[in-house]
């Protein structure tokens, strides 16, 4: 099964190019890997994907267990035209109760059950016959005498009496099932009267006579060893299983669904069988209650984050192989021991880039250039607090990989992601948001670094009724907005109404206002959410 490897929601340029990266490196060493994102890729992870060539990593919605991870039997299923006795005969096999029913090219028709048959056997039309030849040579164990007719249909008749009463009261035509011994003018009287087909029983044969006739008049022939009462009373399990299918519309599920909406249907249900169909409308086999005992979690990998809430969804169905991160240790838990990779360093990449090492992988180009820009978006090219003297050597040497003038590369590369043109104010307090928690509550912190600050600043009270809404929305503490500005190395700071206390005693300003510009902060690692937990930790 393929490891997603993927960062946090609302993913920025380090997130998104810290799950290409790793991809790689663990690719590189035989692992099958794939790199997803949880949200839109933002304009400056755009310019950083394309500058290099690569591929946009897909959307990744959720890791919860779906039904094409279980067991589940692809092969359990039925044509329309088989007979009631060769679908009878495969549920008693496989020990279930019913099966889905197909056309050709395995569309889905229908779903029948042993109850089904069983009501058939008892209460069906008993003289009503609608098969193929085969299904009747199989059912009543014969052999093939004359056979002009694929489809067999019509009226059952098993002829035991006179010729004279058969003369006299007994209608016998093209559409008469015929089941019959050897006697002759009976036999005569049939193939006269074209017949649809004739079953001899005990094994009894026709006269050169009797055939070229029978050859003459098309009449299907069958013979088996079989007697009279025997071959009346299964003769009629060769017809289609179509013909008794009920329910053309039961209960299916998808390969897509997931396993805990299973659930919640089957204890209502209470069946233990279930057809499998995929959105074209075909039949992938049947799921049993029982197969849902077993299953294969989806496999991921962590990136620049170790936060339920900033995880995919359903992360608690999927195995975490692994967790490489720069922040703080989060809630993530696992059953059993992984790999845990972090550290004190200004961006995720620079910590896979010791992973490289580590595993002695040469950085091509065109990965060196993504790693580059991750650092460079994460410590705004080495000027945040966060740098580290190990990620300026490590964005000297990825530079030289990728040949590119950092400095240079890194204005080129947040000019490209800081334009506000075309984002409404939804899309500037979301896409690059998290939230914590710390004392029992809540709050939650977003950042867009940009040079088209005064766009923010002049449009504060929308902003503000958007941050108020996101408290109501998600019960957040409080919610705020940092707009940095990567040239004069400082953000403007915009919160939730009921915000302003905390963030006047988080900062240490009493003329704290919406817009206060904070001097030098530009980290919401170390300097926006360790200042607010603080205070909000205090206030409990």
């Amino acid at each position: 099964m393929k490891t997603f490897i993927f960062g946090h929601k609302n993913p920025d340029t380090d997130s998104v190019t810290a799950a290409v990266s790793l991809s790689y490196l663990k690719n590189q060493l035989g692992e099958d890997t794939e790199p997803r994102v949880l949200g839109e890729i933002n304009k400056e992870s755009k310019f950083v994907l394309d500058r290099f060539n690569i591929e946009h990593p897909k959307f990744l919605s959720n890791v919860k267990v779906q039904l094409s991870d279980v067991p589940y039997d692809k092969t359990i299923m039925v044509d329309e035209n088989s007979s009631i006795y060769e679908a009878y005969t495969y549920m008693v096999k496989n020990s279930i109760t019913g099966l889905p029913v197909v056309k050709s090219q395995k569309k889905f028709f229908g779903y029948v059950s042993l109850k089904e048959i069983a009501a058939d056997f008892i209460r069906g039309d008993f003289d009503l016959l609608n098969a193929s030849y085969n299904n009747i040579l199989n059912v009543i164990e014969g052999s093939e005498v004359l056979r002009f007719d694929e489809h067999i249909e019509g009226h059952i008749m098993a002829i035991t009496f006179s010729i004279e009463a058969i003369m006299e009261s007994v209608n016998i035509n093209e559409n008469t099932i015929a089941i019959l011994g050897s006697r002759k003018e009976v036999v005569d009287h049939c193939i006269n009267n074209r017949v649809k087909l004739i079953i001899l029983v005990g094994g009894q044969k026709l006269s050169d006579e009797q055939l070229e006739l029978a050859r003459k008049n098309k009449v299907n022939i069958i013979s088996t060893k079989k007697f009279s009462f025997e071959v009346s009373k299964i003769v009629g399990l060769s017809n289609y299983i179509k013909c008794i299918v009920r329910n053309e519309t039961p209960v299916v599920f998808t390969p897509n669904d997931y396993l805990t909406d299973f659930y919640e249907i089957s204890n209502k249900l209470k069946h233990t069988n279930y057809p499998m169909v995929d959105k074209m409308g075909n039949c992938e086999g049947m799921l049993r209650l029982i197969d849902v005992n077993s299953y294969e979690k989806k496999k991921v990998i962590l990136v620049d984050h170790n936060e339920v809430k900033q995880s995919v969804d359903g992360l608690n169905e999927a195995d975490i192989l692994e967790i490489v991160d720069h922040h703080a240790i989060g809630n993530v838990t696992t059953a059993v021991p992984i790999s845990c990779r972090t550290t004190i360093l200004g961006s995720t990449n620079s910590l896979i880039y010791t992973l490289y090492k580590e595993a002695n992988v040469e950085i091509p180009a065109d990965i060196a250039g993504v790693m580059l820009s991750g650092i460079l978006s994460d410590t705004l090219i080495l000027k945040s607090p966060t740098t580290t003297d190990l990620d300026r050597e490590i964005a000297e040497e990825l530079a030289e990989l990728a040949g590119l003038d950092f400095e240079k590369y890194g204005m080129e590369m947040l000019k490209a992601g800081s334009s506000l043109e075309g984002m409404s104010v939804q899309d500037v307090l979301f896409s690059d948001y998290k939230e914590y928690e710390t004392n029992g509550m809540t709050f939650g912190i977003g950042q867009v670094i940009t040079l088209d600050y005064e766009t923010v600043l002049n449009n504060l009270e929308e902003y503000i009724k958007g941050l108020d809404l996101a408290c109501e929305n998600k019960s957040l503490k409080l919610a705020c907005l940092f707009v940095t500005d990567v040239v004069s190395n400082g953000s403007y700071v915009l919160y939730s109404s009921e915000a302003e206390k905390v963030m006047s005693l988080a900062y240490g300003k009493d003329d704290m206002k919406q817009g206060y510009y904070l001097q030098d902060v530009i980290s919401r690692k170390k300097q926006m959410v360790p200042n607010i937990m603080t205070e909000l930790d205090n206030m409990g």
